[in-house]
Formats: structure tokens, sequence, C-alpha cells
């Protein structure tokens, strides 16, 4: 069993999923293969936005509506042949008007929940995925859709829901076990409480989805196609002269991808560790390059550091004198001071 994950930019329009779809089908033929994606590029912005402007009464968000809908339908149109279209635009504008009615409703209450919120960005990754998952199967790779809500069992923390592994572990199980398919879509971030309502792992929840899955059927390993060729030790839009990191452990990743480094969700390492899964960083665009695996342990550089992370608009605070020593509260006061006066 492996399990690919494929990133907003790698499924961001027809062109790069044709992209992704290539790399699945060369990695299908070498064991039971489950992949979960993204929504396509942009879109969960477009969805937060859309449901902002609902809750501000302002009506200009039935034309992003109109965009989101004609962004999947002009994917669908490019993807599949027109002799197969008919059932997936029907599906993409049924979704659409679950998405519309919501807004509705939001509109003429002028309330966002963070439960409505969770609901609304669902759509984005639930439409990609049954987009894809009907490329797959119009090219001749038979693919079983699967709702990521039926298997990852998460509490009611809408936004950022804290997974029940137990549930989940056993859901997956079961469900993969039973299936006779061999090439799964999964829609990535998504998952569900134990009433069955919707939930979020956070942005950039995709890549843990994935974690989630590999570590519940014990995956050979886990691979995470984006958009650039694995992790490198700077970020290179700041640092011209960056190398790549050709391994590196699981402690390096999770320490880099909690101070700044964006390649990887910080959450997604932890199940993987647990069982030792391998994880790959691939480029999609870029399929025959090496990657970064992530691993136990990474075969020493010969350098004292791996990797530098950053993370941009942090401020230092530094309080000092006799005054403050024995006054509780006094620290959180300060704090509460700058931020209504961030000039002084």
């Amino acid at each position: 069993m492996q399990v690919l994950k494929f990133g907003g930019s790698s499924v961001a329009n027809a062109e790069n999923i044709n992209k992704a779809v290539a790399i699945i089908k060369n990695k299908k033929s070498v064991t039971k293969t489950v992949v979960v994606v993204s929504a396509l590029g942009g879109i969960t912005d477009l969805l937060l936005k859309t449901a902002a402007l609902a809750e501000a009464n302002d009506e200009s968000y039935k034309i992003i509506l109109k965009e989101i809908e004609d962004k999947h339908l002009g994917a669908a149109q490019e993807l599949i042949p027109v002799q197969q279209q008919s059932s997936v635009l029907s599906l993409v504008k049924k979704i659409c008007n679950e998405v519309e009615d919501i807004c509705n409703g939001i509109f003429l209450l002028r309330e966002l929940s963070a439960r409505t919120k969770d609901r609304i960005v669902s759509y984005g990754e639930l439409l990609s995925s049954q987009i894809i998952a009907a490329k797959l199967n119009a090219a001749g790779l038979a693919a079983e859709w699967k709702d990521a809500r039926e298997i990852i069992v998460t509490d009611s923390n809408y936004g950022m829901a804290v997974v029940d592994f137990s549930a989940t572990n056993k859901k997956a199980s079961t469900f993969f076990g039973a299936s006779a398919a061999s090439l799964f879509i999964i829609p990535g971030f998504i998952a569900a409480d134990k009433n069955n309502i919707t939930t979020t792992l956070g942005r950039g929840g995709s890549d843990y989805t994935a974690a989630i899955l590999a570590a519940a059927l014990d995956a050979s390993v886990l691979e995470i196609w984006t958009d650039v060729s694995g992790m490198m030790t700077a970020d290179p839009r700041l640092v011209t002269n960056v190398k790549h990191i050709p391994q590196i452990s699981y402690q390096e990743a999770m320490e880099l991808s909690h101070f700044g480094a964006k390649v990887i969700y910080p959450p997604t390492i932890q199940p993987v560790m647990k069982k030792g899964i391998p994880v790959w960083i691939k480029n999609t665009f870029a399929p025959e390059e090496s990657g970064t695996v992530i691993m136990n342990e990474a075969t020493a550089t010969g350098t004292s550091i791996q990797g530098i992370s950053s993370i941009n608009h942090i401020v230092l605070l530094s309080l000092e004198g006799s005054g403050m020593v024995g006054i509780p509260g006094f620290s959180k006061d300060c704090l509460k001071h700058w931020r209504t006066h961030p000039s002084m």
C-alpha cells in the first residue's frame, strides 16, 4: 500500500491535473494506491471570501460563486471526453448549488459560525477529488472515490479539529480491507465529528489527511507531490545559494516545519513517524528529480546545520525592572497594551 498526496499547485488546473494523472498511472502499477488531493489552486481562499462577503451582506458573493463554478466546469470539460462529461458536470452543478444555498443562508442571517465555515471550505476538496476520480476513470484507471468524512473521525473543534485515531484507524481498516479496488481517490483536509458534522484539519491539512491514512493502513511509503523538488537548506526566495536536502530525519523535518518551512504541514510527521513510514517530498512538474526523503535516521551530511527556516512578522519584547516583580498579570497587561498601541 502506498499513499500519494497532490497539493493545490499540483491540481491547480487541467494542465497540472494531467501531470498528476501521469504520475498516478506510473505509480499505480507498483501496489495498491491511495491518492489524497487538495482543492484546485486558489479555491479555498475563494470559498472563504464568498462566505465573508455573504456575512457582510454583500451580494457580490454571487459573482465569486459563479467564478468557482466556472473554474470547476472548465476543468471537467478540459479533462474528460465529451461523451463522458454529463454526469461530472451535473455533479459539479449540484455541489455548487449546495454552496450557494449555504451562502444565501449566511447572507440572510449575517452570521458565519466556525462550523458553517468548515462546511463551506470542504466543498473545494469534494469538487476537485471527484473531478480527478472521473478523469482517472475516463483514462482507463479504475478509481474508487471515497469521502474522507466517512473515514477520519475528529472532535468538534471546527477549523482545527483533533483526530480520534482509534476510531479513524478502525474505519480505515474496515473500508480499505473490504474494497477490491486498487486505486482510491480521497479528498484531503476534511473530516467529520462523531455526529457526522463536517470538520477540517487546518489549512494545509491535506498533507495530514495523507499521513493519517498512511499510518492507519501501514503504508510502505507516503509521497507528497508539490511544486518543489524536496526540502532546501533555506528559503530559495530569500537565499540565492540554497542546496537540496536529500535526506532528513523526522525530528529535523518537524522542527523546520514548525519554524517556518512551508514544504510540509507540521502535524503531518507525527502519524507516520510512529510507524516508521518514509515520507518523500517530490515535484509534480519534475517527477524525475530525486526529492527529499524524511525517515528515522538520515545519513550525515558532514555539516552541523541541516537547514534554516524563518518566520516573518515576529516581535521580541524585552521587559525589565523591579516594578514587575511579584505582580500577577504584569506581562499579560504589557502585551495587551502593545497590541493596542503597536507603534509604541
